[in-house]
């Protein structure tokens, strides 16, 4: 299976999902992220993801459309930015599943140091939550079908 994460500069949520479904899919699945207009990789978010084993530090951002234009394959395609943004991504070829599970964005949390690394902290393990569920929907041997994308946004929304 292949799945891509979009959000709007692959700095912060698209990046942690792409680390999180790598890690509890391993081999078992091919994994990406890019934005529709990349930065870098959020300071907030390469602190909360080393708390948790995984190291970002080192990451570049990418373009969904330079893997568009690569002519990448994958089975879904998840966006994970506000509904506003979900129009803009690209139609991927042979794309069975295009899902959208939103976050916020941690390049937008505001206030004092400890609040913005806790607002943060909080998007991060609602992430890991959903990457958790969409793994073990994976390891149940769910594959993507045409028409069940509702029910698979669904169990991993629960």
């Amino acid at each position: 299976m292949r799945v891509l994460f979009v959000c709007v500069h692959n700095s912060g949520r698209s990046q942690m999902a792409e680390a999180y479904l790598r890690r509890f899919c391993g081999q078992d699945v091919t994994v990406d992220s890019a934005g529709l207009d990349p930065t870098t990789i959020t300071p907030l978010v390469v602190t909360v993801m080393a708390e948790e084993g995984l190291d970002l530090a080192g990451k570049t951002t990418r373009k969904v459309f330079d893997l568009y234009r690569e002519g990448r394959l994958y089975d879904a395609v998840i966006t994970v930015c506000e509904e506003s943004l979900e129009a803009q991504c690209p139609v991927f070829p042979g794309v069975t599943h295009r899902l959208h599970l939103p976050f916020p964005d941690p390049a937008r949390v505001t206030g004092t140091e400890e609040e913005r690394l806790s607002a943060v902290r909080a998007i991060r393990d609602r992430i890991r939550e959903r990457m958790v569920a969409l793994a073990t929907t994976i390891a149940d041997g769910w594959k993507p079908r045409p028409g069940d994308a509702a029910a698979l946004e669904r169990k991993v929304e629960a």
